[in-house]
Parts: structure tokens; C-alpha cells; sequence
């Protein structure tokens, strides 16, 4: 009797045949993408005749089939899915489109917005709503339902998806359209919410559900077909299918929750990796999974893949558990290239099949790493895949050479290591940074490698990680495949209970789980799992009060006491929230979000045995090839299954089989495992040992300034991924108002996180202030606070930490970390004071001052500053992230240090600027010469002053250009006033904003850019002007008269103007808690500007942040404040006309609920001033703000304090659109009738 394997890639489909007590079989196949089931039995018929056997013999003596499939995501990825109508919440349709206010790269604004999976003529709202208490606050309107269901049935919707709020609480509406969806149209295709992700947090259901019914029919259809075909041959046993939670499911649950086959082949791979990890006796594991356009990085801990609640697949949220695995574009067709400053770059772009390496002689001329590892002698050109095809290494070398080496200056075969090393160390910083999100360290793994490119790599990557053990299996080539074999029936289940771990109802919890459990195992029992083989293990994402990412922990014997379990409970979550960040807060509340249960069947296994050890054969050389390793050494080739159980082969060598080859370095040692695997032994001496003393003084390589920018990049990102994961304050973890970044000694900036752009370059002028004043008397474990605006901060709500790094006794660099605090006290609530008149009305003011000594906190400047804002909870706990974070970097800066040295670091770090100041100066060198005006208004400064002229004078000359804004007007009253270091962030986010788009954001992008903003200015305020405002205003008009300046001369790369920020906050008392809160308002973004080609993106936020701030969930706060949410939605008419339209507003209805008045203020503009249009496009609508209360209404103005809110007014907001592109008369007719049919233009 057999056991089946199957995973179908997208060029081969890979089998493997297991029997009781005999090695496994593998076989490949082309992949037939237009009916995957065809190369499938192709595929089945090739390995039945291999075990002489006719398919319908081979097929009736398989006990089980399990396949894993791209069927899924092939779907998604290329926009292949049914055709699917939405019914929603009425007031929320657009919540898919919205996609949660974010864009993923915020400096591009020249990007095509996402097209949502279901378009907004397929989105039809309903009369319903549930409470976040689970109540129902309106039923279900059938005849609004009826009619809805009735139009989308007329535009030929092919599958339905159905996500009301809060119905993972009470899922009566939904499951009532569920059934009235059925007897209208039986067998629809139909996903409800509240069955496939039971989950809080609407975008992340919605967004799931939908998915669901988009590729749910198609995968549906797909394995209908097949089963038909192993149907029509007798095939008898179980057919399951590969899940992307590492478990399989029988077909009928996988076409019904088909979501969760999203990476159904990618995690047969990690399952493979864990089988052969138990097999070999390693429980904890790198996975590392290098094809030819990408390579799949994932974590085993104690012999289980990490899993993921959030992922996203083209541009898309998944929120179901699966294996965690993140992507990476390094693959080996990734092109290597040299950007315009002169520096090495490897991937994401990739030569694909066609035309494919050089080397394939298929018409490709760039190079990519495959050519490189030819060059290199690393891989045998006439027998490429088993002699199937056949490389040409001239093809190779000439690439290189042409691409590579001669603009860098380098010899071809330099060129060529180049890549080898550039590629290795980005796919080991992806590691890293996975790891430390995750909070691993990854020297204490092993690491398996699989798939064709990753045994040239490998060792490569383990050294740059101080990895010591790689293991590459004997079945890498089908490892996904082979893994299929070793996993179990597997369900998972969530829901929602949000709730304090102090006084909770227990028996609530116990209920919840009892019933997740009692699903699982009967589903598992009616397919023939006995009890004794069925597995639970419960666990639950929680978090700190005020945070939005939560930490899952496993859940205690629920069989003890009630205060035993609680505070065991609560131990394991500030453990484990210790092991991910290096701290915990242990005085915070910790809040339950999400229970969940994972019930596994297990199936009996067929694991290979042993081969043969007694008769070892001594390894025996097929041939010698010469091979590069820092210069070309005559090294041994030997055949991978010629290898015996237990040989020993020292490096160098080469190892290959038909599908991989393993490059063995000096020094490393390649052991043969007992079941034909390779167990390569990696030196790690020369990692540090060879780069830290090589040529110290001289100007660093091309290669050397290629890794040192990955890392640099790297641990910035690091820091930003801390910060998002520990802040307390729903404007960090949630809305990202915050940068990181890293500065050298002269606070120049290095690098940068995923910053708000408003931010990023006003941060050396902080360190600088820190420098100065301290001076000298800086000592290794300080750390500094500022956010005085005339000290280098930006205004006083943004609280910078600062950390010096230093090595042996020399100060090198500096990790800082920028972020925006809810309250820092002042007159009024939420760090905006609308009527303040000098600085000292606006908050505490913080002047550089030293926060630890020494590495000793010092608790009275704390106690201080926490004594002087309204939360001091929360001011204390982001502050805490804020300090893990530059904490982070300086451990990581250190290990580069050790790493490289100081000299050749710094040396580094200077030809990275130096780069990028050239490729900088290249762009403006192709501008027209000239001067070139704009100018910008701010409706008015809250007082006296309107209209506000700011005015942008750009010169450019050369290689060069000033932006001399000494014609704007003076310092006003209020508080839009600019203190330079935020000024000169501005003007150099206008200038990224018309760069191309990978410029790095670092100091030497400013070096040929002169800012001129005079003392006393309103762009350059002498204090004590209040400058609370000028993040976004006069920052958006600073960024405005420069684009309109900049139109001039290059009119494709500018924008038209983007909606303002105009936010209020407001404060008051919850019912619920009997707690005083502050809420700033971060729904309803505005419409972003068009530009030339490209429609602006809608609801993505003000220019200053560009896509980079995310709105809050509806239902965490609902479920956090005492508001009730009546409407979000996109604002129709509000972008400008143009031949590409501006990005559309939004809007939101917002109920006061609380008890008694609250008080809420505004800070913003754009009211009067709408969002300019350029070159005949129109302006966008501008703001409408207002309070409705019992039938009246009052207009809110941009700049307002305490106005009162009383329980039941409505604070109704519509914002602005962006401004349009060229004349509207020459929008396309298609782009016109999509704008009717959707309802964008009315």
C-alpha cells in the first residue's frame, strides 16, 4: 500500500511514493498551469508505470493522497477569481477599498491604486448592526436584502461574501442571510464572516471572507475535476488536500474554506523541513527555501512551524492561521544590477523562466545570480537539471562583466562573488530581521536548506548568521511534496472574547473553548479518527490595554483554581511578551482579544528508514572543476546519491545531483546523514575573522558597501518592527506615527525605518542638538529625550529618543527613534492647542536632557515628565517602546562593528552617502535650468491671520538646486509656525516625493539640495512662536509650493495637491470603565493627488504621511470607547477632475456615547483651501466638519478648543478629496463610465 505526496509548483508538479520499510520514490513533471490536474496524472501515470504497475492497479492501493496546490494562489495573484458581490454593514461598504488608510510604499506617490477584489458596484450595504456588547441595535432588513441580492444577481455575481460589524459576537444577521441567500440561489458560492474568521477587527475579516469567495469556486471547480479523474481510475483511498496551517483537510472543507489553501505548496515545504528535522533529531530550524524568483523563509521551534494570523498576498490580508513564512525576492534569476550611485544591487526584479539567466541563451542579457554561480565554477554547464539543459557560460560571463563588473569597476569574476555575497546577505538579513520579530536568535538554529538555488547559498548565508549546522535533505528537490506525507488532519479555531484577564468571566472563556474543542474532535471522529489520536492544545492572543498587536500565549490547565490559572496566565503573557521585546510591563492591564483552539487528527506516518551503513563506501570523486573561493581552487565534484550513509567530505568540493548542487567552502565539512541527506558543517571563523582586519583604510569594495547598506536598512527596519509591537498608544501601534533611524557621528542620517517622511530629516538636527550640548561628557549606556522644536524636534507632541553608540570608547553613531505621544500636557487635551500663543501653552518642553546614566534609568526624570501629561500610563509605556527600540539598534550596530571595524564601517558609511548624493545629482542634472515659483495658502492660523502665503523659490543649476522659501510669510499667532529642523524635513520629503523611487532616503540625498528659510519666517520661527501645528501645517503647504514650483520644470513628476490633515481629538468619561480617555481621530483620510498616469489613491491621508498612517479599527473602537460608529465610507465627488481624478475622501458618523459632556478640539486646515489641481485639473472638495445635535448643526472649524460634545451628537466628517491631473476633457471614456458605475463621480 502507498502513500501519495503531490505538490504542484508552477513549472514542475513534484510526486513522492512512500511504502512501510522502503526509501521513498520522487518524480518530477511539467506543470500544466491551464488544468493543473492534467500534468497531475501525467505525473501519477509515470510513477505507476515506474512501479510496473497500470494506474488504476497503482491508485487502488494508495491509502491516502494528499496534494498541495498554487491552484489558490495563482488565483489571487493574477486576478483570476469569481466574480463576487459583497453585502455589508449599511454605511461600511467601502471599508475593503479603504484598505485601512495605508499604502505600501509612502515615498511613491506615483503608484496605480489597488483595484479591490470586489469593485464597488458589486458592494451593496444593508440595514443591520450589532453592538460591540453583541447586542443587536438594528435587525436585519430582509427587503433591503432581497433587493440587494436581486441587483447583484442582475450584474451576474458568481459568489457572495457577507461581513457585518461585530459578527464574530453575534452572528444572527449574518447566518439569517446566509440562509435567505441559499433558498434564493442554491449551491451560491457563499462565505459568511462569522464562519471562516470569527475574529475582531473588521478589515481583517472582511478582507479574509472576501478572499474566500473569490477563489473558493475556482479551487472548488479544480478539485472537482480531479476528483472526477481519480474517480473514473478506482482511486479508493483518502484524498486530502494540503492546508497553509501545516495540516490537510478532506476536499469538502477545502473548497469551502479555501482561504486557507492560500500556501498550500509553500507549507508542504516547512512540514517537510520539521519531518526531516524530527527524523535527524533537530527541533529547531531555519527553513530556507531558494527557487529560482524568490526564496521562503520560516522558523521551527521545538519541532513546529511558527504560525501567522496576518499576512498579505497581493496587497491583500489574510488573517487565518498559517504558516508563517515570509517571502523574500532573491532568487536565483534575481538580476543583479548597479543603481545610479554606484552601488551593487541583487533582485527583487527577476529574469523569470523567459528569457531566464544570460546563461539559458533564451534572449535574456542581464545577469543574475544563476550566472554568477556559473562563472564562479560553482555549477556544471552541461548538465544543468540532470542534463536537460544545457548553460552557456560565455553568455554568463559576458552579463557579469557588461552589468555588473564594468560599472563598478571590477573584474568580471569580482563582479561575479559580488552577487554571490549581496544576495547571500540579503536573504540573511530577512532571516534576522524574521527572527527578532518572531524573538528568536538564530544562532541557536539549524538551518534547512531546500529547493534548487539554496545549496550554492547556503553556506553563505549560515556564516553571515553564525549559524553553525546546515542540513540539506535528501529529498530538497520535493521537499513540499515529501513534507505532504508527515502531516495530520489539523482545524483551527478562533473567537473573539475581548476582555480584562482581571475579573474575567471564566466560566464565559471555558464555554468558548469547550465548544471550539467539541467542533474539532467530532469533525475529526466522523472521518475516522479515533480519540486517542486527536490532539488540542488552546492558546490566546492578548496584549496590553492600549496596544493593537497581540502576543499569543498558551492557556494553563484550565482545571485549576480560578486565581492559580489567571495568575499563571498572566505570568506566560509577560514572558513571553519578555522573550519578543527584552521587556515587559507588568503594572499594565492585559487584555484577552482572541481564544483559540487547534485540533489535530493524527495520521499514521511512513517514515523513510535508515539506509544501508554497514558497507560505507569511501567518497569517490566523479570529476574536479576549477571553482572561485577567493581565488580558483581545483576542487573535487562528487554525485549526491553516490554518497554513503556516514562519508565525510571536507570543503572545498562541489556535491550534485540532477536538481541540486552544494557548494562545500574551505573549511566546511559535508557529513552524510543516514538517510542520504547532507549535514554541511559551517566555519564561522572567517566571517568575522577575514572582514574585520582586511583592508581597514582603504576605500571599501563595491560588495562591502552593498552588505553594509542591506544591514544598515535592516536594522532600522528592526527598530520599527519593536516599536510597532510595544507601543501602548493606538497612535503608534495602530496608526504609526512614529520614525526610526540611524545617525553617524556628525548626525548625519544613515538609514531609515518605515518613518513618517515628515519626520526622517528633521532627526540628525536632533542629534546634533544632543551632540552640542552634551558634548564630551557622553558616556557608552546613555540615553537622551528631547522634543523642544528649537532643539531639533519637530513639535512637542513627538518625543525623540536618543542612543549613542559607541566602540571601544569612540562615539560611531546613533540610534533614534521619533514619536508622536497622545498627551504632553499643555491647555488642552491630546497635545494640540489650537489657542496657544507661545510654546509654554503647548505642553512640556523638553530640552536635551539625559533619561538613563550610564545605563541606569533616571526615575526622577521620569517621574517628572509622567507627572506632567494627562495619561501617564501610556506616555510611560511608549516610552518604553520607544527606548527598546533604539536599544535594539545599538546591539545591532554593535554586531556590525565586530563585524567590520570601525574604520572600514565608517568608510563605508561615507561612500553609501557619497552614492547617493551622485545618483541624486544625476537626476537634477537632467531637470531644466531655471528658476521656478510656487506658492501655497494656509486658510488661517486660528487668530487674525488669513490666507498665509507660503511661497517656494526652486532654483536649479547644474547638478544642484535651492528651495528658498524667504518669501513666505512672517511668524503668525498661532501655532502653524515651522521651527527649522521640521522645515528642512519637508523640503527634503518634496524633493523623495519627485525623486525616483529608489533613491535612499539618507543625508547624502540632501547634500546637493540648499534649503533657505530665514530666521523669524513662518517656515523658521524664533521662539517662543507655538509651532504645535507645523507637522501639518505649514508642512503640507511647504510640500504643495514646492510641487507647484517643481510642475514647471518636470510636470510628470509632480503630484496635485492631497487632502490636509485635519484632525480633532476628543475626551471625556466611559460609562463602561467609569476611565477618563483621549482619542484623536484618524478616520475618513482624505483622497490623494493625481498626478500624470496615475488616478490618486483615495482615503490615503495628507502628503506629509502619504499612505504611511493607518486607521483605526471600527470595532476595537467601539469596543474601546464609548462611541457608536454609524458610517465610514468613501466620499463621492470629492476627488478633483482630470484627465487621472483625484483620490476620493472620506466620510464618518460618529456618536458621542459617554457620560456626560466631552470636550473636543480641532487641529488642521484645508477648509477654506481645497486640494489643488494641476495643469487643468480641478481642485478637490475641500473639508466639512460639523456637530449634529438634536437637529441642529453646528460647523466646526479648523482650528477649535473645547467645543462640547453632549451624549447622542453626531461629530459628521467629510474629507477632502485630491486634487485632479490635466483636463478632464481628456480622462478616457473607460475611466469615466468605471467612475459612474461606481459611484466615485455622481
Amino acid at each position: 500500500m502507498y502513500v501519495i505526496g503531490i505538490d504542484v509548483g508552477g513549472t514542475f508538479t513534484d510526486f513522492v511514493v512512500a511504502q512501510e520499510g522502503q526509501p521513498p520514490r520522487y518524480f518530477k513533471t511539467a506543470s500544466t498551469p491551464n488544468d493543473p490536474s492534467e500534468g497531475l496524472m501525467t505525473g501519477l501515470n509515470d510513477a505507476a508505470s515506474a512501479h510496473d504497475l497500470s494506474l488504476a492497479d497503482f491508485l487502488a492501493s494508495a491509502d491516502m493522497i494528499i496534494h498541495g496546490s498554487t491552484v489558490a494562489t495563482n488565483t489571487l495573484v493574477e486576478r483570476k477569481g469569481a466574480k463576487v458581490g459583497l453585502i455589508t454593514t449599511d454605511g461600511f461598504r467601502d471599508l475593503l477599498e479603504m484598505r485601512e488608510g495605508l499604502k505600501e510604499d509612502r515615498y511613491n506617490l506615483r503608484m496605480t491604486p489597488f483595484v479591490p477584489l470586489v469593485p464597488r458596484y458589486m458592494r451593496a450595504e444593508v440595514p443591520e448592526r450589532v453592538l460591540s456588547d453583541g447586542s443587536v441595535k438594528v435587525d436585519l432588513d430582509e427587503d433591503a436584502l432581497n433587493a440587494a441580492l436581486d441587483g447583484l444577481k442582475d450584474e451576474g455575481v458568481e459568489a457572495l461574501a457577507v461581513c457585518f460589524l461585530f459578527s464574530y459576537l453575534n452572528s444572527e444577521n449574518e447566518d439569517r442571510v446566509g440562509e435567505l441567500i441559499q433558498a434564493k440561489f442554491p449551491g451560491m458560492y457563499t462565505s459568511l464572516s462569522s464562519q471562516i474568521i470569527p475574529q475582531i477587527k473588521e478589515f481583517d475579516r472582511l478582507s479574509t471572507t472576501v478572499i474566500n469567495s473569490y477563489v473558493g469556486p475556482v479551487l472548488g471547480r479544480y478539485l472537482e475535476n480531479l476528483q472526477e479523474r481519480l474517480t473514473s481510475v478506482e482511486q479508493g483511498g483518502d484524498f486530502l488536500i494540503m492546508q497553509s496551517n501545516g495540516g490537510v483537510a478532506p476536499i469538502e472543507d477545502s473548497r469551502r474554506q479555501a482561504v486557507r489553501s492560500i500556501l498550500s505548496g509553500p507549507a508542504g515545504g516547512v512540514a517537510g523541513a520539521a519531518a526531516y528535522g524530527r527524523l535527524v533529531g533537530e527541533s529547531d530550524i531555519i527553513a530556507f527555501d531558494m527557487g529560482g524568483t524568490s526564496t521562503d523563509i520560516s522558523l521551527i521551534e521545538n519541532g513546529e512551524p511558527h504560525l501567522s494570523t496576518e499576512k498579505f498576498e497581493a496587497g491583500w490580508k489574510i488573517s487565518v492561521p498559517m504558516i508563517d513564512i515570509h517571502t523574500m525576492g532573491a532568487g536565483g534569476g534575481s538580476i543583479a544590477s548597479v543603481g545610479p550611485g554606484g552601488i551593487m544591487q541583487v533582485g527583487p526584479e527577476s529574469a523569470g523562466a523567459m528569457p531566464g539567466p544570460a546563461a539559458y541563451g533564451k534572449g535574456g542579457d542581464r545577469p543574475t545570480v544563476t550566472d554568477a554561480n556559473l562563472a564562479l565554477g560553482y555549477l556544471d554547464a552541461g548538465n544543468f537539471l540532470g542534463g536537460s539543459a544545457i548553460l552557456d557560460t560565455a553568455l554568463a560571463e559576458k552579463a557579469v562583466a557588461e552589468h555588473v563588473a564594468k560599472p563598478l569597476g571590477l573584474d568580471m569574476i569580482g563582479a561575479a562573488e559580488g552577487v554571490a555575497t549581496v544576495v547571500s546577505t540579503s536573504i540573511a538579513e530577512g532571516i534576522r530581521l524574521m527572527s527578532v520579530q518572531r524573538g528568536v536568535d538564530p544562532r541557536r538554529f539549524t538551518m534547512m536548506a531546500f529547493g534548487g538555488a539554496a545549496g550554492l547559498q547556503a553556506a553563505k548565508v549560515a556564516r553571515q548568521l553564525q549559524v553553525e549546522k546546515v542540513i540539506i535533505p535528501a529529498a530538497a528537490a520535493v521537499l513540499s511534496a515529501h513534507g505532504m506525507l508527515s502531516t495530520d488532519l489539523k482545524y483551527d479555531y478562533s473567537r473573539s472574547h475581548p476582555e480584562s484577564l482581571l475579573g474575567m468571566d471564566l466560566d464565559a472563556v471555558k464555554t468558548i473553548i469547550s465548544g471550539m474543542e467539541s467542533e474539532g474532535q467530532e469533525r475529526l471522529q466522523k472521518q475516522g479518527v479515533s480519540e486517542a489520536n486527536i490532539e488540542v492544545s488552546i492558546s490566546a492572543d492578548m496584549r496590553y490595554l492600549d496596544q493593537i498587536y497581540e502576543v499569543n500565549v498558551p492557556i494553563s490547565d484550565l482545571g485549576q483554581s480560578a486565581e492559580t490559572l489567571l495568575s499563571q496566565w498572566a505570568a506566560n503573557f509577560h514572558q513571553r511578551y519578555q522573550e519578543l521585546y527584552s521587556y515587559s510591563q507588568s503594572e499594565q492591564e492585559i487584555r484577552l482579544v482572541t481564544l483559540r483552539a487547534s485540533v489535530v487528527g493524527r495520521l499514521p506516518k511512513l517514515d523513510p528508514p535508515p539506509l544501508e551503513t554497514g558497507h560505507a563506501k569511501p567518497a569517490k570523486e566523479k570529476g574536479r572543476r576549477k571553482i572561485y573561493l577567493d581565488g580558483w581552487v581545483d576542487a573535487p565534484v562528487y554525485e549526491i546519491g553516490d554518497l554513503s550513509p556516514g562519508v565525510s567530505v571536507a570543503g572545498p568540493a562541489v556535491l550534485e545531483s540532477d536538481f541540486t548542487t552544494v557548494l562545500v567552502e574551505a573549511g566546511d565539512t559535508a557529513n552524510i546523514d543516514p538517510y542520504g541527506g547532507i549535514e554541511l558543517l559551517v566555519s564561522l571563523e572567517s566571517e568575522t575573522g577575514t572582514v574585520a582586519t582586511a583592508g581597514a583604510a582603504d576605500r571599501p569594495d563595491p560588495v562591502t558597501l552593498a552588505v553594509v547598506e542591506h544591514r544598515l536598512e535592516s536594522i532600522a527596519l528592526e527598530m520599527t518592527e519593536v516599536m510597532l509591537r510595544t507601543a501602548m498608544s493606538q497612535i503608534l501601534n495602530s496608526s504609526r506615527d512614529f520614525s526610526t533611524a540611524i545617525l553617524d557621528a556628525d548626525c548625519q542620517l544613515v538609514a531609515q525605518g518605515e518613518g513618517i517622511p515628515v519626520h526622517v530629516s528633521a532627526l540628525p538636527v536632533a542629534g546634533a542638538a544632543v551632540r552640542d550640548y552634551f558634548g564630551d561628557t557622553m558616556s557608552e549606556g546613555d540615553l537622551f529625550i528631547l522634543n523642544d522644536p528649537y532643539f531639533g524636534g519637530s513639535h512637542l507632541p513627538d518625543i525623540t529618543i536618543i542612543k549613542p553608540v559607541f566602540h571601544e570608547g569612540r562615539l560611531l553613531f546613533y540610534g533614534v527613534n521619533r514619536a508622536h505621544h497622545s498627551d504632553v500636557g499643555g491647555g488642552t487635551h491630546g497635545g494640540y492647542n489650537p489657542r496657544a500663543t507661545e510654546i509654554f501653552q503647548e505642553g512640556i518642553r523638553i530640552p536635551p536632557l539625559k533619561l538613563y546614566n550610564k545605563g541606569v534609568p533616571r526615575d526622577d526624570v521620569l517621574q517628572m515628565l509622567s507627572a506632567n501629561v494627562r495619561q501617564p500610563e501610556n506616555f510611560l509605556g511608549d516610552l518604553n517602546a520607544q527606548i527598546g527600540s533604539v536599544m535594539i539598534a545599538a546591539q545591532r550596530i554593535d554586531g556590525l562593528l565586530e563585524s567590520y571595524g570601525a574604520d572600514r564601517l565608517l568608510a563605508a558609511v561615507s561612500e553609501i552617502l557619497a552614492a547617493t548624493e551622485r545618483q541624486v545629482r544625476q537626476f537634477i542634472s537632467e531637470w531644466p535650468d531655471g528658476v521656478y515659483h510656487g506658492e501655497s495658502l494656509v486658510d488661517d492660523d486660528g487668530f487674525e491671520n488669513k490666507l498665509i502665503p507660503i511661497r517656494a523659490k526652486v532654483t536649479i543649476a547644474g547638478d544642484s538646486m535651492a528651495i528658498d522659501l524667504g518669501e513666505s510669510s512672517p511668524q503668525v499667532t498661532g501655532f502653524i509656525n515651522s521651527a527649522y529642523a521640521n522645515t528642512r524635513s519637508l523640503a527634503h520629503a518634496a524633493i523623495m516625493y519627485v525623486a525616483p523611487a529608489d533613491v535612499a532616503k539618507n543625508e547624502g540625498s540632501m547634500r546637493p539640495v540648499d534649503i533657505i528659510a530665514p530666521k523669524g519666517l513662518i517656515v523658521n520661527a524664533n521662539p517662543p512662536a507655538p509651532v504645535c501645528m507645523s507637522t501639518n501645517h505649514c508642512a503640507e503647504e511647504i510640500v504643495e509650493a514646492i510641487f507647484k514650483a517643481l510642475s514647471q520644470a518636470v510636470p510628470k513628476s509632480v503630484n496635485a495637491g492631497f487632502s490636509r490633515r485635519l484632525r480633532y481629538a476628543i475626551t471625556g468619561k466611559d460609562p463602561r470603565t467609569g476611565r477618563q480617555f483621549i482619542w484623536h481621530f484618524f478616520l475618513a483620510r482624505g483622497g490623494g493627488g493625481a498626478a500624470h498616469g496615475y488616478d490618486g489613491w483615495s482615503n490615503v491621508g495628507e502628503v506629509n504621511v502619504a499612505g504611511g498612517i493607518r486607521s483605526p479599527s471600527i470595532e476595537v473602537t467601539e469596543e474601546r470607547f464609548p462611541f457608536f460608529i454609524r458610517r465610514h465610507e468613501l466620499r463621492p465627488n470629492s476627488g478633483g477632475k482630470g484627465a487621472w481624478r483625484g483620490g476620493l475622501g472620506g466620510i464618518c458618523d460618529l456618536v458621542y456615547q459617554g457620560e456626560g459632556p466631552a470636550l473636543l478640539n480641532t487641529a488642521g486646515d484645508g477648509i477654506v483651501v481645497p486640494p489643488f489641481g494641476l495643469f487643468h485639473g480641478e481642485h478637490g472638495l475641500p473639508h466639512d466638519y460639523k456637530i449634529l445635535s438634536n437637529g441642529s448643526e453646528r460647523p466646526l472649524g479648523s482650528k477649535e478648543t473645547e467645543v462640547v460634545v453632549n451624549p447622542g451628537d453626531h461629530v459628521y466628517c467629510l474629507s477632502s478629496g485630491g486634487g485632479g491631473y490635466g483636463d478632464p476633457s481628456e480622462r478616457s471614456q473607460e475611466a469615466e463610465d468605471w467612475d459612474r458605475r461606481n459611484g466615485y463621480v455622481v
